[in-house]
């Protein structure tokens, strides 16, 4: 596969709350409907809390379409990093959180790499905007519900 098709998007957010916090709401893929604009349903295939071999369905809408992936959380340093992988999905994807004190609050970086395959392939140039566009607004979502918590 060509570079051009594969995609690696990090966004990141000072978020004006404790790493603490924000660690463990991000963290708990059950709240990931509260705060992803695009994921409207999770379900535990493995029994919660979250942590490393954990396994969550997750049903969302991207592009007008609709997927439904399974993630398996891969690594789990709590209140610093976590790293998920489908386990089953429309293509391979990686999802890494991480978590550090700045000053002013907590800074989370969002990245989501991986290889797209049939109608995200073709358009990867594109797939990438809207990837970034979409992690950005759910990090400012996710600074609201935190705000609200």
């Amino acid at each position: 596969m060509s570079k051009d098709a594969d995609v690696d998007v990090e966004v990141e957010a000072v978020l004006p709350f404790p790493r603490e916090q924000v660690a463990a709401y991000a963290g708990d893929p059950a709240r990931a409907p509260e705060w992803y604009a695009n994921i409207d349903s999770v379900r535990w295939r493995t029994p919660p809390p979250v942590a490393a071999g954990s396994r969550i369905d997750f049903g969302a809408r991207f592009l007008g379409r609709r997927l439904a992936y399974t993630y398996e959380v891969a690594e789990l340093v709590p209140g610093e990093r976590l790293v998920m992988r489908t386990a089953d999905g429309p293509f391979p994807m990686e999802t890494t959180y991480t978590w550090s004190d700045v000053a002013g609050g907590t800074l989370m970086r969002l990245r989501n790499r991986g290889t797209p395959t049939g109608f995200a392939k073709v358009g990867a140039p594109v797939v990438r905007r809207a990837m970034r566009a979409a992690m950005t607004k759910d990090l400012a979502r996710l600074g609201e519900r935190l705000g609200g918590s």
